[in-house]
């Protein structure tokens, strides 16, 4: 590609920005303005126009997607060159110079990365192995203590000093007892890759130099997200030669309770203060309506940067706000418009709702299951999260790091091998009296007195089949090694054994974990096991998501960053919900402010805005204000929709699909129910819950049934 094709269909901000290569860089890219091509455009004119070694660039963005996205269109404009870059998260190039290094803070070099359940999980135990009350103070809620004030930096010396609650002390007391754990497990969660990483840095300044000699030039994504840590590590790489560019917008800065800090962009300027400010202000994306709409929601903000979006796009079809007297009535109007849209063209996988907590999801799924419209949850369940999956991955983990009790425990009775939670808690109490790790103490499973002999042959088998297993991970490729794991362990043989549609679900996970292997083996041979592991591990919420055909994408507002619809509904916009009360009382409404501004500004046409006067929680019933943000965009970009006419619609619609429902049966017909067997229809009559059937069935008499709910077959004469 010519270096003119490099600049080519760059807006005058764009190009300037791709054109500024030296020297530090604030880019404050409004939503939707192009920022992604803005950064592959800049870092493709470094290679091609000053031949930069791709070598010397660092690239870092905020999910796997996005980097994944970014190597994709640098291969379009620099070709094999931008394999040699460092693309990647937070946590992967942290995780990269760990694998080097991780010995120099004495770690071993295959350290396991334990994801938020096995985190969760270890906090449990350690708090009922110190009888602390898990009731009283929640595992969740501690594990998450303890990541923040990894965020912020705070050691758990300086946590259990500051403690100025019961609560504290409980997590400064769980945070230590915690690090001890995974220092013995040669382990670290996705918060230590940060500290750890920053730490070689900090205690090694030979090492500090060889990075800053390395990465010449770095760009950072997604700016005003980072945290503490992250602030820290980018500006000690950049320190040396200042060539820092960072991308960001304070208007969607919504993370602030997962440790990210506003400040790192809106005080760029103070660390850098000869540094450029090039402002991406033309969005590509929404019409002028949505642009305006937002603009009233955000303009409202405290401290923020002046800008403000535009668009060639002018005009557009006016927001749509109803406000429905029940929730269901609310999730009724979005799926009627949701037909409704289907018959001017859109497709399912156009549309998305958005919702500011998950529990709001509960009345739409209900509705679209009942209207038969397909859809998918961003941020349900995970496929790495199901249990078959995990225990693959915890074999796979031990065999990779046998000092990672976590996995071990994991799956030394699964499948069930008669290895019961007495044994176990024998080996950990033998294991802790003489400071070994567990797979130590198993290996010595002859030296643990209290077991008997039976106890004893069976830890000694399941030892052996791991040693053998560690054997051939030396020998097999990933694929094959997984195969062996799963068939070697008996897992396969339990699942085959159960004969349910809920095991051939399983089997089938772990048939598509088996491609997923065989996909990494292909595209990275030389990173084998370990690197495997490593990816799984990094994997967040949104990199599991792509936009299905034939679903709506249902979702919270947090999960939307970072992607775009056609058509977006966003629904429960009352008070109290939204903003939410708690982050009014913790002083954080001007987050939620950002984070409405994210949510309208992920429409491209149609925008709808939705609420209802009563909602239903914990069994009670409130009277609710629609949210004080709809008050805040302009009156002449809404169009009001009147609860009446859509009353009137919804029972019109519901009367023709209950009468769709009764065609195919006649009085006289004769039909099959699935318990009663064959009847005769003698009457047929419709009321408010849908049609419903007399039949006669030989020896059982005449029974009615509701046809929503009837296991009833038409037969043939």
């Amino acid at each position: 590609m010519s270096n003119d094709r490099i600049l080519e269909g760059l807006n005058p901000e764009q190009r300037e920005a791709v054109l500024h290569t030296e020297g530090p860089l604030l880019i404050l890219a409004g939503a939707g303005s192009g920022k992604t091509r803005v950064l592959t455009h800049r870092l493709a004119w470094l290679v091609r126009e000053h031949g930069v070694s791709p070598t010397s660039l660092l690239a870092i963005t905020f999910t796997n997607k996005a980097a994944e996205e970014m190597r994709r269109r640098l291969q379009d404009l620099v070709g094999g060159a931008s394999r040699a870059m460092w693309i990647s998260t937070f946590h992967a190039a942290c995780a990269r110079m760990l694998r080097r290094d991780a010995e120099r803070l004495g770690y071993q070099k295959n350290f396991a990365v334990y994801d938020e359940e096995d985190q969760r999980r270890l906090v449990l135990r350690l708090m009922r192995d110190n009888e602390m009350d898990v009731k009283r103070y929640p595992p969740r809620a501690v594990r998450s203590r303890i990541s923040l004030a990894k965020n912020e930096l705070v050691s758990w010396e300086d946590y259990r000093q500051r403690a100025r609650d019961d609560f504290e002390a409980v997590v400064g007391e769980v945070y230590r007892l915690y690090q001890e754990t995974m220092a013995r497990n040669n382990a670290m969660d996705f918060d230590d890759l940060l500290v750890n990483a920053l730490a070689l840095l900090e205690l090694f300044p030979s090492l500090l130099e060889e990075y800053q000699e390395r990465f010449r030039y770095i760009s950072v994504d997604e700016y005003q997200d980072t945290n503490r840590a992250q602030y820290r590590w980018v500006n000690l790489l950049a320190e040396r030669r200042r060539n820092l560019c960072v991308v960001g917008d304070d208007d969607q800065s919504i993370y602030s309770w997962r440790g990210a800090d506003l400040r790192n962009i809106l005080d760029f300027e103070r660390d850098y203060p000869d540094a450029r400010i090039i402002r991406l202000e033309r969005n590509y994306r929404s019409t002028r309506v949505i642009l305006d709409a937002a603009h009233g929601v955000v303009r409202g903000i405290r401290g923020r940067k002046p800008k403000k979006l535009w668009t060639d796009r002018e005009g557009g079809e006016p927001i749509r706000f109803f406000q429905a007297d029940s929730e269901y009535q609310e999730a009724l109007y979005v799926a009627e418009e949701i037909n409704g849209l289907t018959a001017r063209g859109y497709r399912l996988s156009d549309i998305a709702v958005f919702y500011r907590i998950n529990a709001q999801s509960r009345p739409f799924e209900e509705v679209m299951l009942r209207l038969g419209i397909p859809y998918r949850i961003v941020g349900g369940f995970r496929f790495y999260e199901r249990k078959e999956v995990k225990d693959v991955l915890a074999y796979l983990r031990v065999l990779a790091n046998p000092a990672d009790d976590v996995s071990l425990l994991r799956v030394v009775n699964v499948p069930r091998r008669g290895i019961g939670e007495t044994t176990i808690g024998h080996l950990q109490a033998h294991a802790a009296l003489q400071g070994i790790t567990l797979w130590e103490a198993l290996l010595r499973a002859e030296e643990v007195a209290p077991l008997g002999a039976g106890a004893r042959r069976r830890l000694s088998e399941f030892a052996r089949l791991m040693s053998e297993l560690r054997d051939a991970a030396d020998e097999l490729a990933l694929p094959e090694l997984m195969k062996e794991v799963q068939e070697r362990s008996g897992y396969l043989e339990e699942l085959r054994r159960e004969r349910t549609l809920e095991a051939e679900g399983r089997l089938e996970n772990l048939e598509e974990l088996l491609r997923v292997a065989d996909e990494f083996q292909q595209t990275r041979p030389e990173e084998g096991l370990q690197g495997f592991l490593e990816q799984v591990s990094l994997l967040s919420d949104i990199d599991y998501y792509d936009q299905e055909e034939g679903a709506v994408t249902l979702m919270t507002l947090h999960n939307a960053k970072g992607l775009e619809f056609p058509v977006v509904f966003m629904v429960g916009m009352l008070d109290g919900v939204f903003p939410h009360s708690r982050s009014v009382v913790e002083g954080r409404e001007d987050e939620e402010r950002r984070l409405c501004y994210v949510g309208i500004t992920r429409a491209r046409d149609l925008l709808y805005l939705t609420c209802s006067a009563q909602r239903s929680q914990y069994g009670l019933t409130d009277y609710c204000a629609p949210s004080p943000y709809v008050k805040e965009i302009p009156e002449e970009l809404l169009e009001r929709v009147g609860a009446a006419e859509v009353e009137e619609r919804a029972v019109r619609l519901e009367s023709e699909r209950l009468a769709r429902m009764a065609e195919g049966f006649q009085v006289g017909d004769r039909v099959l129910h699935r318990v009663f067997g064959t009847g005769v229809v003698r009457e047929i009559t419709v009321s408010s819950a849908g049609p419903e059937m007399a039949i006669e069935f030989p020896e059982l008499g005449t029974k009615r049934f509701l046809l929503a709910f009837a296991p009833l077959t038409p037969l043939k004469d």
